[in-house]
């Protein structure tokens, strides 16, 4: 159980990381603006092809890792805001009564 409550910890830890990096002060300054990423679906506006078809969407296993970074960061960013503060909340009140 104690690995549990620290992979949870640590878990909870670099979510957080990836929620409050600035992407004016930061991210833009290193490359990293959403600004610049390339799109995720390159294949979007392309004539209808059937479901995993590849040969229709050639660009789609091009996207580079930086960019999906970038996107998972901005997705973070979103997505997480609102149940990133409940759950920081929970752990800090566990912290204070328990006192793990």
């Amino acid at each position: 159980m104690l690995y549990l409550g620290t992979i949870l910890y640590v878990t909870l830890l670099l979510i957080n990381a990836m929620a409050v990096l600035s992407e004016d002060r930061f991210l833009a300054r290193i490359g990293w603006s959403t600004a610049q990423a390339q799109p995720a679906n390159p294949g979007f506006g392309q004539p209808y092809a059937q479901p995993y078809d590849q040969a229709a969407y050639p660009g789609a296993q091009d996207v580079s890792m930086k960019a999906r970074l970038i996107n998972l960061i901005g997705a973070v960013r979103t997505l997480m805001r609102i149940p990133l503060i409940g759950l920081n909340l929970v752990i800090i009140g566990y912290e204070l009564i328990l006192g793990g």
